[in-house]
């Protein structure tokens, strides 16, 4: 790889069933994200699954069903998957030890919660030193239940890519980019 080239690796977060439940667009996030998972591999990029666990939580203890990954979702044999117990997917993990081996020096999230776990490991990533790349159309969330009324899960996506999309960070690069747009 030149220098100065890109080295992008593909993250894929807390798309289990408990996670989802409530969620919006999920069958055409699933739908985008396996459009992504399939041109990662064809063009061997990295690939990264997170899965969230509480042990506190029956439906997100390790081995229960709400914990186990949507089905549909394409991941295979092989395919990393990292355990995390807070929203930040680099806290406490081995995510980070992963993505070292592999070179990875741009990630493209996608994922559940919009709010929570993506947007809280996209602001982590840069704080490592990656630049990212956020896939708006290729994460979901459920809608939020505030004190004046409840806030629709779209304007939460459209939220998160919007804050995100005007986010600046000394030496690290960011951008909202559509799924049939993301360059792996």
């Amino acid at each position: 790889m030149a220098s100065g080239e890109e080295h992008p690796g593909l993250l894929v977060i807390d798309m289990q069933e408990a996670v989802l439940a409530g969620c919006t667009d999920v069958p055409g996030v699933i739908e985008r994200i396996n459009g992504l998972l399939g041109r990662a591999r064809r063009l061997g990029a990295p690939i990264v699954f997170i899965q969230h666990q509480d042990a506190e939580d029956p439906e997100l203890t390790a081995g229960s069903p709400g914990w186990r990954l949507v089905p549909g979702l394409d991941r295979r044999e092989g395919d990393p998957v990292v355990a995390k117990e807070y929203r930040d997917s680099f806290a406490g993990t081995e995510l980070g030890a992963v993505l070292a081996v592999t070179g990875v020096r741009r990630l493209v999230l996608t994922g559940a919660q919009s709010q929570y776990c993506v947007q809280t490991t996209a602001l982590s990533a840069l704080h490592h030193g990656y630049d990212v790349s956020l896939v708006g159309d290729a994460h979901t969330t459920s809608p939020a239940t505030l004190p004046g009324g409840n806030l629709p899960a779209e304007t939460i996506v459209q939220l998160v890519n919007s804050c995100f999309g005007t986010l600046s960070h000394p030496g690290r690069s960011t951008e909202i980019v559509a799924a049939a747009d993301v360059a792996l």
